[in-house]
């Protein structure tokens, strides 16, 4: 239970991380010296020091001598690579801390496995597995990334209560209000990449980016398949990178990359090749209804939000996309939105 209860800090420090250290994971690490915590740090940020240099280097000067006797909890297998930092494992030896306890092993090819064999080499005593589910559950995207080799995809719509996204011709309805609006681009702070279908980029002129939450704003994806976007676009407006899907053009220009892929029905894997390329491990996809629906058709999504305004009824528009093969994980109410969350059932994350 002890090692739960520290685990579970683990996991705590390391959500901190949410939308600032992809495509590298979210790691938690906690220092324990004889049931008192010494020393806590999580990765804050892409390319900067990771959670065990953080977590040592927050212990007081007169803890500094407990280090040797204490032990380390980390919610993912230290790294035993160097990247743009050293390997985590020689940190750990160098300080001769004799116990790390883990959450779940870390998939990346460079990792897997080896981080813990150094440790138990060097005669360190590991403890694996510990909240294993809950571990790598906060790190499903960075996990799908690696073993799946395409980007965890997110599915978001907003429907009216009886079942469309939008007037009939393709006229554009606000669906959510205020507060919903802020979680969504709360939702967009913490992802890699999104995108919309042409008909949604032609009608609502979106920007995409997060200017009612603060965090990064995500690559934009628009999928333009006979380059009919005019320039004065949001999306082409070159604040933020932009991938233009197409096929015509194959080109960057400063922030944009149009992007040309020649068979339409290769559309979905080329895209999740394209992203897995770019290193961009996660995706949401805000619209429209056919863009979504073709995913879900396909088999290719991880988890979709559902976000259903309770006191619009249109009778007769854009239906809202239809989900198969999922599960309803979690629902919230804020003010007349119900916000659901639901998981493909055939995702290793779905329970």
């Amino acid at each position: 239970m002890r090692h739960e209860q520290y685990m579970r800090r683990c996991l705590q420090l390391a959500e901190m991380g949410m939308g600032s250290v992809a495509p590298n994971p979210m790691v938690g690490a906690v220092l324990v010296y004889e049931d008192r915590i010494i020393g806590e740090g999580y990765h804050m940020q892409y390319g900067q020091a990771h959670a065990e240099v953080n977590c040592i280097k927050s212990v007081k000067p007169e803890d500094i001598g407990l280090i040797e006797k204490s032990t380390l909890y980390v919610s993912l297998e230290p790294c035993n690579h160097h990247g743009k930092t050293p390997p985590c494992t020689e940190l750990i030896l160098q300080h001769r801390i004799p116990h790390v306890v883990s959450g779940c092993r870390d998939s990346f090819s460079k990792v897997n496995g080896a981080g813990i064999q150094r440790l138990k080499d060097a005669g360190v005593e590991v403890i694996e597995d510990v909240l294993k589910k809950e571990a790598a559950y906060l790190n499903r995207r960075f996990l799908t990334f690696h073993n799946e080799r395409r980007p965890y995809v997110i599915l978001k719509w907003a429907q009216t209560v009886d079942g469309y996204i939008g007037l009939e011709g393709g006229k554009p309805l606000k669906i959510s209000n205020e507060m919903t609006d802020r979680l969504v681009h709360k939702w967009r702070s913490e992802e890699s990449a999104i995108m919309v279908g042409t008909n949604t980029a032609l009608s609502d002129n979106p920007a995409l980016t997060t200017r009612l939450w603060p965090g990064n704003n995500p690559v934009r994806v628009a999928i333009d398949w006979d380059l009919r976007l005019p320039a004065e676009s949001k999306l082409l407006d070159g604040s933020v990178p932009t991938i233009v899907i197409n096929k015509i053009r194959e080109e960057k220009i400063n922030n944009i990359h149009y992007f040309s892929i020649e068979n339409k029905s290769e559309l979905i894997p080329s895209v999740m090749e394209l992203l897995y390329h770019e290193q961009l491990i996660t995706l949401i996809i805000e619209g429209g209804s056919k863009l979504l629906q073709s995913f879900i058709d396909a088999d290719c999504w991880d988890e979709a939000r559902v976000i259903i305004n309770q006191s619009i009824r249109i009778n007769r528009g854009v239906a809202a996309p239809v989900l198969n093969g999922h599960r309803l994980i979690q629902s919230n109410q804020v003010d007349n939105d119900e916000i659901n969350l639901f998981a493909r059932i055939r995702s290793n994350f779905s329970s």
